[in-house]
């Protein structure tokens, strides 16, 4: 079975294409000068290679990564597999076990505290240690883009992880022209932070060339800078923890306070204390974390998933590095797929060093389609107009493509990218890959009249045609 997909793959790229019921061009003259597609349409069920074009060159797969990162961890961790969070003691000393747990929560830190105190420890005579050992190397991945590391999308992929390494403030500018701006930041949050930026109307954004601006400090402050136009309801804010131990260290005291245990000494880094076992946390089973990543395109999840495939398939603490490695080599030994011409920096997609070709992506989604009653992975792919990133999507949310569509999206700067199943209008399963990249269409007038976008146009023409061709 592990060669059925690239026999598969292998037999439709040779076979020239079929036209004859179905063709993009109509949805392909939408899209703007300059922009580059990589399309790949296949019928499972006859083996027919209904299109493919630019199907073998190397484009970025922004988000329909993880699709690759949910098919390793389902071949290698198994359903069964959990995130194990866990207090240990060493004399007088108590250690935090971190697994890189992406949905370990306060409210979980302070239920595993108040089960300490069931046992009867009220006061910690020592210090207490933070491991984090499970991982190790950079916290974000090459090619992250370094404007975009202030905020949740980013959040660094650590195995000291708490709160899903964000946090959120709002930012008012209900003020008159000329004035700062308000920054509300929850008192419960450990961090801080400031704005000078001013609150400025429509007009003068646009003759100032101003934005809001972050920029993160250590310690875990962010200061805000630049101009926001007047608008009456505040701006939600969500920032990403520049330093996941400084946080954990925070929020660790403070839930230690509020529950009651007395505590003198020092919370430190120490990645080889361990210690007995005296309380545990584990997240949700694999099959609730997947479901998450994929409708939501959850990056943190998606990223220490990653690096724990390489902690547990290498025996050493994970990094993107051997994260990524674990993947190809899981995926090629178990589904028979050879990803060595991919370029993979991270598990999710963010990074702008990934590289994967059409075919390669294709092989993926067919693998996943033709063995979905043991992996069971296509129920979690974000739904046309119903569940995850493709319920508003405009461009697929009405009929007849919503709920006929099936994808994992990918969206990165000038990239718009979908790979998964199309139910035709006869019921027919076709499987989709669509990278389109280097879409940067030209700015518009400000008193042009409102249109969609020409990538909006370009997917709902697209796959209203190719759900009546079938």
């Amino acid at each position: 079975m592990k060669k059925t997909v690239g026999l598969l793959l292998s037999s439709l790229l040779l076979m020239p294409p079929a036209f004859a019921s179905f063709s993009p061009k109509a949805a392909i003259e939408t899209l703007p000068p300059g922009h580059d597609l990589a399309l790949m349409i296949s019928n499972p069920a006859t083996g027919e290679l209904i299109y493919s074009q630019r199907a073998e060159q190397l484009q970025a797969p922004a988000s329909t990564q993880k699709v690759l990162t949910a098919l390793a961890a389902k071949l290698y961790l198994g359903d069964n597999f959990r995130f194990t969070t866990q207090i240990e003691q060493q004399g007088d000393d108590l250690i935090l076990n971190f697994s890189g747990d992406p949905t370990l929560s306060r409210q979980d830190l302070t239920a595993m505290l108040r089960q300490l105190k069931k046992q009867g420890i009220r006061r910690i005579r020592g210090n207490i240690y933070l491991n984090g050992s499970q991982f190790t190397g950079y916290e974000q991945a090459p090619g992250w883009p370094w404007d975009s590391l202030g905020v949740c999308y980013s959040a660094p992929s650590s195995s000291i992880t708490l709160e899903h390494n964000c946090v959120q403030a709002a930012l008012y500018s209900d003020q008159q022209p000329g004035q700062l701006t308000r920054l509300h930041v929850p008192a419960h949050q450990p961090i801080s932070a400031t704005s000078t930026a001013k609150v400025v109307t429509k007009e003068e954004q646009t003759s100032e060339f101003c934005a809001l601006e972050l920029v993160t400090q250590p310690g875990n402050h962010y200061q805000l800078s630049g101009c926001l136009p007047q608008r009456e309801n505040p701006l939600p804010l969500n920032f990403a923890v520049v330093d996941t131990e400084a946080y954990v260290r925070s929020v660790l005291q403070q839930e230690l306070k509020r529950n009651g245990i007395q505590f003198k000494g020092e919370i430190l880094r120490n990645d080889r204390k361990q210690g007995k076992m005296l309380v545990s946390h584990h997240s949700d089973k694999l099959p609730v974390l997947l479901k998450v990543m994929l409708e939501d395109s959850d990056n943190l999840i998606a990223d220490n998933l990653a690096k724990t495939l390489g902690q547990r398939y290498y025996e050493q603490s994970g990094s993107f590095r051997n994260g990524t490695a674990a993947i190809k080599e899981i995926i090629q030994a178990h589904a028979g797929i050879d990803l060595s011409l991919a370029v993979l920096a991270d598990g999710s997609g963010l990074s702008r060093d990934n590289r994967i070709m059409a075919t390669d992506m294709m092989k993926v989604i067919t693998y996943i389609y033709q063995h979905d009653k043991q992996l069971g992975l296509l129920a979690d792919f974000p739904i046309a107009g119903e569940t995850g990133t493709l319920k508003y999507r405009q461009s697929v949310r009405q009929a007849p493509v919503k709920q006929h569509l099936a994808a994992k999206s990918g969206s990165l700067y000038g990239t718009f990218n979908l790979a998964g199943v199309m139910t035709a209008k006869s019921g027919q399963s076709l499987l989709v890959v669509q990278f389109v990249t280097n879409y940067l269409p030209p700015e518009k007038p400000a008193d042009a009249p409102p249109t969609d976008p020409d990538i909006t146009r370009f997917e709902r023409i697209l796959y209203t045609d190719l759900y009546n061709a079938y």
